[in-house]
């Protein structure tokens, strides 16, 4: 790995080996140009203004006949026509993902070859010897994979081949069609059932226990004998049957919706006349066509056959496991686009996907499909966490559903935690706001679980086979919400997102392309690199800056200016916001400069802190040469010319703006009240100067709620600043691990933030707003980690390119 020494030195040279393609036209406003861009590079290629020096001397050695400015013409012509062709690629992708979201409707979802073959069972109305639906069982005969088996061809899991192959069998067999695939699909079962002994248990499918058993009987009962019916492994699958059926609260699953609904096709003994009253309003019991098909073959109930006939005709003979799941493919595709770092592209469909959310919301929580009177915690947690940050009003008081005896579970009668759910209940308890104690019971638990399954290794999944799970959930602990920039997040998130490699586990294996999808995987990437590009373009800027300014005079190195840097770039990453970037990075380092300059204690500096303030008051006109800086008062000019230049380039109404807000804060520097808090507060009201946000509405400053997220934003980043100040003087104590801030008080603060910021309220916008919570994280990023961790997160947020 490139170290951060070798990325301060980066210069023109070093851009050249970097295997990002420079785009050709890059975000740099007027007002932070320097004279490296001059007007005769204006309609250059930025690849040709990095690579000139070398594609001069490999011209020379190969091509000394042929006019160079022909070459370099070329050249230019090559990277733009690249350039152009990503473009492309980048609107291309993002028109399909539109697309995608506007059209999600009831959510897409894969078939599932059990589900369809217990619709494919279904005798016809009128009584004929055909089948109901005949649609279901071609589908079946179409989708026999090679092996013999059904199921999920990509991925093999032998609970999903054996259970979907067992039901697809008998459905074929029991109306004596496609004698030749049935017999395929028994050797396949008769050869494979052995792998069951050795298979990962939380791999198991949703049931498989009680619906397996259940289709062997079927299939015993059509007369399959070729079947290993007296094998161990099927005797202990019928034993741990009756175990877990002795164990089922009839009783109650008569009465209230549970999750047994979802598989009462496995289950004996029914009361038909109860349970057709917990039916979703949709028909479905708890949205699952198999166990749907066989209440109707059981109670020819008319709620139930509209359901099926429904499904099988949306998915064209087929049908999942479970349907609609309208609630997840929304929550899910909000969640990975965002955490990829593109959700900026697809605000609308956003929207709209919440709002969906927000209107199906319940006081118990929510399911994966709308209308059901059964909740899991998985949903759930990721409809508090999304809602609450975008401004919706959401009572996580539903998660106590789903606690008992200080314990949280995804559903009732869940019989074996999942990290996966855990780890989403973690994310979502987070975002507490003050006096929420179950979101604060709901963190400690969910946090002790995650960290005891890290340790133990048990990190395999039972709603999901993704191989990066660990890593992701490492991760997640590590780098807490309060801690975590938008750009880190999603550097690592790409290293973890698998696209549509990532399988979900219900009855059977099923995949979701509205949530693992490949298509959001490059886009990701291209747009990363994008921005990166546009990153280390703006880096070689600053690092003229801090040349041409003398920085250096302060005391101020380049790695603490590369620090500067990052921590805007990662907060604020988009191509077109290049001037509130530049701006976040180089107010943090002349507030330093000027810091510094006054924390010298001398008679001269006295003098010096009086004649900066002075000329400060008086207005600068840019009157003070960096060359002056070899008067008596030097170090008054360069700030007094420094401040000049990080203030001009403004219209008359912002640069006002700018100059009282940084006069606000030198007042208070004289008068020692400036502090790490005074810092954040100048570095806020700055960026929303600069964003246009305050724009000609100046009374935004002193309103109430802007000054009282001003004094909560100090007061945080005061306590987080002491914090870092004593963890650099502990640094010969060789600690190089991250460490998380225990101090009751900060959390009480960081609460308040949370919910002054994320609640809607009348005067103040949401962007406004949210540039507090964006500085705050960085101090707390800064508190939270050390160094070694920080110069990873640089190198990959700014230097190391996503292939």
């Amino acid at each position: 790995m490139t170290s951060i020494s070798t990325v301060l030195n980066l210069n023109n040279a070093a851009v050249v080996h970097s295997t990002i393609q420079l785009p050709v036209k890059v975000h740099l406003p007027k007002c932070f140009r320097g004279t490296w861009v001059n007007s005769s590079s204006k309609h250059m290629s930025l690849n040709y203004q990095f690579h000139h020096k070398q594609i001069s001397k490999v011209t020379e050695c190969r091509v000394a006949s042929q006019d160079v400015q022909q070459v370099r013409d070329k050249v230019d012509s090559t990277a733009q026509a690249l350039d152009e062709l990503e473009n492309k690629k980048i609107e291309d992708s993002i028109a399909y993902i539109k697309t995608l979201l506007r059209s999600m409707d009831d959510g897409r979802i894969s078939v599932s070859p059990y589900d369809t073959a217990w619709i494919a069972l279904i005798k016809d109305l009128e009584g004929r010897d055909i089948p109901q639906f005949p649609s279901s069982l071609e589908w079946i005969a179409k989708h026999q994979l090679p092996d013999g088996s059904w199921g999920d061809e990509q991925f093999f899991c032998v609970y999903d081949r054996l259970v979907n192959t067992l039901a697809c069998v008998v459905a074929l067999r029991s109306w004596n069609v496609h004698a030749g695939k049935s017999e395929k699909g028994i050797s396949y079962i008769k050869e494979n059932v052995y792998k069951l002994e050795d298979a990962n248990a939380e791999h198991m499918t949703c049931g498989f226990e009680v619906v397996f058993p259940a289709l062997l009987q079927k299939a015993r009962n059509l007369g399959i004998d070729d079947i290993p019916y007296e094998a161990s492994v099927i005797k202990e699958i019928y034993y741990t049957r009756e175990q877990k059926l002795k164990k089922i609260p009839m009783e109650l699953m008569h009465k209230v919706p549970t999750s047994l609904l979802f598989s009462l096709e496995g289950l004996e003994n029914l009361d038909w006349e109860k349970l057709l009253k917990l039916r979703s309003p949709d028909g479905s019991f708890l949205t699952s066509p198999s166990s749907t098909a066989f209440a109707f073959m059981e109670t020819k109930d008319e709620n139930c056959f509209k359901f099926i006939k429904n499904t099988v005709e949306k998915f064209n003979g087929g049908a999942p496991h479970t349907y609609p799941v309208d609630v997840f493919a929304r929550l899910w595709a909000v969640d990975r686009l965002q955490r990829l770092g593109i959700s900026r592209f697809f605000e609308s469909e956003i929207k709209d996907c919440l709002d969906h959310i927000n209107s199906v919301w319940t006081e118990k929580g929510v399911f994966s499909g709308r209308d059901s009177e059964f909740c899991d915690i998985d949903d759930t947690s990721m409809s508090i966490r999304l809602l609450r940050l975008h401004g919706y009003h959401v009572d996580p008081n539903a998660l106590r559903n789903f606690k008992q005896d200080n314990k949280f579970s995804c559903y009732g009668g869940q019989m074996i935690e999942s990290p996966s759910p855990m780890y989403n209940l973690y994310r979502a308890s987070q975002l507490q706001f003050p006096g929420e104690e179950i979101l604060e019971e709901a963190r400690n638990f969910s946090y002790k679980f995650l960290k005891d399954t890290l340790a133990s290794n048990q990190i395999l999944d039972k709603w999901v086979i993704s191989k990066h799970l660990p890593d992701e959930i490492r991760i997640g602990l590590e780098m807490p919400w309060y801690a975590s920039l938008p750009r880190v997040e999603a550097r690592y998130y790409l290293q973890h997102y698998a696209g549509a490699d990532d399988v979900w586990i219900g009855k059977t294996l099923y995949r979701m392309p509205e949530i693992s999808n490949d298509t959001y995987l490059e886009l990701a990437r291209m747009d990363f690199n994008r921005c990166q590009a546009q990153h280390q373009f703006e880096w070689i800027y600053m690092q003229e800056w801090y040349e041409s300014s003398n920085v250096q005079e302060f005391g101020i190195s380049r790695k603490e200016l590369l620090l500067a840097y990052f921590l805007a770039a990662a907060s604020i990453f988009e191509p077109e916001r290049t001037k509130e970037r530049i701006m976040w990075a180089k107010s943090q380092i002349v507030s330093r400069m000027i810091t510094s300059f006054f924390n010298k204690e001398t008679t001269i500096a006295l003098e010096k802190k009086s004649a900066l303030l002075t000329e400060f008051n008086n207005n600068i006109n840019g009157l003070y040469k960096i060359n002056s800086a070899t008067r008596e008062c030097g170090l008054v000019d360069i700030l007094l010319a420094t401040l000049h230049q990080l203030l001009e380039g403004f219209d008359k109404v912002a640069s006002n703006q700018l100059k009282n807000a940084w006069g606000a804060w030198l007042m208070k520097l004289e008068q020692g009240e400036a502090n790490g808090g005074a810092d954040a507060e100048l570095l806020v009201t700055t960026l929303n100067i600069c964003a246009g946000h305050i724009a000609f509405n100046e009374g935004i400053l002193s309103h109430n709620d802007y000054k009282t997220l001003s004094k909560l934003s100090n007061k945080i980043c005061q306590h987080l600043s002491q914090i870092q100040n004593k963890k650099v003087l502990e640094i010969n104590d060789l600690n190089t691990t991250n460490s998380s801030i225990n101090d009751k008080e900060i959390e009480q603060d960081m609460q308040a933030l949370t919910k002054s910021v994320l609640e809607e309220s009348v005067g103040i916008d949401r962007n406004i707003k949210q540039a507090f919570l964006s500085v705050v994280k960085t101090f707390y990023y800064g508190a939270c980690n050390v160094a070694e961790t920080i110069d990873v997160h640089i190198f990959k947020v700014l230097f190391e390119p996503v292939v």
